[in-house]
């Protein structure tokens, strides 16, 4: 594949426009596309990409490939397009419009490489993308100093970005690295650890690992599916070394992660049945605190509620990094040194197998790109509702948060929680019409799962009591006893 159709390729699987890319079918307007130009290769060197794009040929909301008719060689006021928009570009950018076929379908790429010393204009005019609408960049200051700083000084990272704190402690530093059996230097280590700017101040990455990180992070539990609902709990972590609260968090969620008794078909031995696999959720929650723009003053965010649980990180992808490149599992730091920190730590690996470990059990989508920030879902396998086991003889159940529901509601909550995953959707068609189908079968037709994920997901089905296994491993069929996942 060559990078023309790359490029296109990946930009596709976004879920929305972003400062840094739009679509359009067979729009043009020169002048518009002037201020688009300007707007984007902006925008890009202020989220640290090092090229913009602007796509012709694709639909701007559904993001299929439609096909275009744009030419980029057509004549604009008797000269041509790429040199009328050159003209009054300044200074200089050397965008390049690219055309291929797709799915005999044919597209225009135009490559806008990011501003670099000073922001880019068009007529003497600087702007900027906010979300995916076009301004004019002095009407927003604090964007315009800020694609100044980031210029002048380069994208701001925790290593060049100075501590707002610069009396810091790390006592509790060399304890955690003497607990792993390294011993650091007390006089060498904080240059070694890269815990300095170039002017000698400490930097954010020694203060996320000092004694006080100045960073809470917060657990909040709701009794419902949305925001909405009630606030169970909030817990809090931090304060401390980062290390610590990552250490507390991964110790919390194995609190959450309740086992419950499977007493279907028991004979002797009664199943003890997590709510969650707990692998996916410790990559989940390492992948957050390393790759979380920690820069902008905000942790992640964990949010639990009745049927699944969230966990935020800020910023999006590496400016190098592709959206097939990040589901493969190639490894690209968002932040450089604490990668390597944790690596030494052997908190991570190197192997980059955390995206593909959570990808693996949930499928791609349990991963959605916002604007700003990464969010990876982790639905609960409930094998009863919360509290159903509490059920007494007046047929009133008590829920989770205290609450009392009568019989009929019970029926609804239940019926609620049969809500079936896309990848379970998918595999339960599949076995409609391939009953026989064994595992490898299954994953070979739904890409988006291993052979690993497939017997997750098919021992999740059978939990739910929708499909069962008829006869022996080799040789049996799939017999679907609620084709909808909803009883």
């Amino acid at each position: 594949m060559n990078n023309v159709i790359q490029t296109i390729t990946d930009l596709t699987q976004y879920s929305h426009e972003a400062e840094w890319f739009e679509f359009k079918q067979n729009w043009f307007e020169p002048t518009e596309l002037g201020t688009y130009i300007s707007a984007l290769a902006n925008s890009a060197a202020i989220i640290g990409k090092k090229e913009a794009y602007f796509v012709w040929g694709i639909h701007d909301k559904t993001h299929e490939i439609v096909g275009t008719d744009f030419d980029p060689n057509q004549d604009v006021s008797g000269e041509p397009l790429k040199h009328w928009l050159a003209r009054q570009m300044s200074p200089d950018c050397n965008f390049i419009f690219s055309e291929e076929e797709i799915d005999d379908k044919r597209v225009v790429l135009l490559t806008i490489p990011a501003a670099k010393t000073v922001p880019l204009s068009f007529a003497n005019e600087r702007y900027i993308r906010i979300g995916s609408s076009k301004e004019k960049l002095r009407k927003y200051p604090e964007k315009e100093s800020f694609l100044f700083a980031v210029l002048r000084n380069g994208f701001p990272t925790i290593e060049n970005t100075p501590a707002k704190y610069q009396d810091l402690t790390f006592e509790k530093l060399l304890i955690y690295y003497g607990a792993k059996g390294i011993r650091l230097n007390e006089k060498t280590f904080k240059k070694n650890l890269g815990f300095y700017t170039a002017d000698g101040k400490y930097n954010l990455l020694a203060q996320l690992l000092s004694d006080n990180s100045h960073f809470s992070q917060r657990v909040a539990i709701f009794s419902g599916k949305t925001k909405t609902d009630k606030l169970y709990s909030v817990r809090e972590f931090g304060q401390t070394c980062l290390l610590y609260t990552l250490d507390e968090v991964l110790r919390y969620g194995e609190i959450l992660n309740i086992p419950q008794a499977d007493e279907r078909g028991r004979i002797v031995e009664r199943k003890e049945v997590p709510l969650f696999d707990s692998g996916a959720f410790r990559e989940a929650l390492i992948n957050a605190f390393v790759h979380n723009k920690w820069v902008g003053g905000n942790e992640p965010m964990i949010t639990v509620y009745s049927d699944r649980m969230e966990i935020l990180s800020r910023g999006t992808m590496p400016p190098e990094q592709t959206l097939d490149g990040f589901f493969a599992g190639e490894s690209i730091p968002v932040n450089q040194k604490l990668s390597e920190i944790f690596l030494q730590l052997h908190i991570s690996e190197k192997t980059g197998r955390g995206v593909p470990e959570i990808t693996r059990v949930y499928g791609k989508e349990s991963y959605t790109f916002r604007e700003n920030s990464i969010v990876v879902t982790i639905p609960f396998n409930w094998i009863h509702v919360m509290g159903e086991d509490d059920t007494v003889n007046d047929g009133v159940n008590r829920s989770i948060n205290g609450s009392s529901t009568d019989k009929t509601t019970q029926k609804t909550t239940q019926k609620t929680t049969q809500k079936l995953s896309t990848a379970q959707k998918e595999m339960l068609e599949f076995l409609n019409n391939n009953p026989s189908a064994g595992r490898k079968k299954i994953a070979e037709e739904l890409k988006n799962l291993t052979e690993d994920g497939v017997k997750y997901n098919l021992k999740v089905l059978q939990e739910k009591g929708i499909i069962k296994h008829i006869g022996p491993d080799k040789g049996g069929y799939w017999k679907i006893i609620d084709k909808d996942g909803d009883k």
